[in-house]
């Protein structure tokens, strides 16, 4: 069966609702599908339970719907998913879920893309053919685990972030966090709080800062060159935590919102991490070396004995995996070729929205931009 259709947005996820909605604000008619069974799939079913947005909410909203007047400054993982449902019902968007996009070309002789995809419930094979095609199959798509020597063989437990949900379970058991982004340092927080042995990877530098702190950078630097605020903020996370690097923590040489707007890595906001650490309740590890059993080899071979083993190292995007005809926008890691804020559109009707590493608001001006050059170009 083929379908015809002006839009296909393929993912449900943030990314997926926003466009969706922004389209439905100037009545073009699109299709949203997921391979998931439900919407926002990273934030329902492979986000911990203690996970709050990172950043104010007044940076964490989607496009035409602010956050109820009531709502607190740092918004809990349970509140946003209440935020996305009202936002899918508030834009009567209607994904089509367990529907997976296994292929997608752009025809030349029709102008068109011809997309493949199957309905995992019943197996039955769709056929879309879209003037416009929105990639927001999100960069959180894959689970991302580095290649350790002796990792399949390591005697004890091994998960990913996505998987844990919390500490409780692990009390009294010796655990490695490998990872020292955000997700990295509250999980080994929250492994701490619950009694656990704990012990994370730290390899790369990385901005330690408060929430006050990031809330206050993000705000002056719309006013404030950038380099004067980051300067600012440095200095402010240094009175506050004092010098980092006697415990395995350095920071990089660009500031912490520089640093975001080159490389897309965030600042870690400190939720009581850096305290267990300097008291010596969470221990600061460097690189993996090999595993070997339920042993871990550490540079300068230093070996500890775990029981657990959680990787939050991140995730990686897979539309290369089904979009043939992408190389106008995305590079071999599926991601965008063009630097923020350029990253968004492709040739031949193609756009990609929420995989330039700018959070929720990244995804907001996506949303905006994507709709807007559609509308511009739907009648033409």
């Amino acid at each position: 069966m083929e379908v015809h259709i002006g839009v296909l947005i393929v993912g449900a996820g943030p990314a997926g609702l926003a466009t969706a909605a922004c389209l439905a604000q100037i009545n073009i008619p699109y299709v949203i599908v997921e391979r998931e069974d439900c919407s926002a799939s990273l934030w329902q079913n492979r986000a911990y339970d203690r996970l709050k947005l990172h950043l104010a909410k007044e940076f964490c909203e989607l496009p035409h719907m602010s956050y109820p007047a009531d709502a607190p400054t740092y918004i809990p993982k349970d509140q946003f998913m209440n935020y996305l449902e009202n936002y899918i019902v508030r834009f009567d968007i209607r994904p089509k879920f367990q529907t997976t996009i296994e292929s997608c070309s752009y025809d030349e002789g029709r102008k068109c893309w011809l997309s493949t995809a199957r309905d995992m419930t019943t197996c039955m094979v769709l056929k879309y053919t879209a003037r416009f095609l929105v990639v927001a199959s999100s960069e959180n798509s894959a689970e991302n685990i580095p290649i350790i020597p002796g990792l399949h063989g390591f005697a004890g437990e091994v998960i990913h972030s996505s998987r844990y949900k919390s500490g409780a379970s692990y009390s009294g058991k010796n655990v490695l966090t490998v990872g020292c982004g955000n997700s990295g340092m509250e999980i080994a927080y929250d492994l701490a709080s619950h009694g656990a042995n704990t012990s994370i990877v730290i390899h790369s530098p990385v901005h330690v800062v408060t929430k006050e702190i990031i809330r206050l950078g993000m705000t002056l630097v719309q006013e404030i060159p950038v380099n004067v605020v980051d300067d600012f903020l440095v200095r402010m996370s240094n009175f506050i935590f004092g010098d980092l690097s006697r415990y395995g923590i350095v920071r990089p040489r660009k500031g912490p919102l520089l640093l975001k707007a080159e490389t897309g890595r965030s600042a870690v906001i400190d939720v009581g991490t850096v305290d267990l650490i300097k008291n010596d309740t969470i221990n600061v590890l460097g690189d993996i070396f090999k595993i070997k059993g339920n042993l871990v080899e550490f540079e300068g071979k230093k070996e500890r004995a775990f029981d657990v083993i959680v990787f939050a190292t991140g995730y990686k995007s897979t539309a290369n995996t089904w979009l043939k005809n992408g190389e106008s926008m995305l590079n071999n890691d599926g991601l965008p070729n063009q630097e923020f804020p350029n990253h968004w559109k492709g040739t031949n009707g193609l756009y990609c929205a929420g995989l330039a590493k700018r959070g929720l608001a990244g995804i907001a001006m996506d949303a905006k931009n994507i709709a807007n050059d559609i509308l511009s170009n739907y009648h033409a």
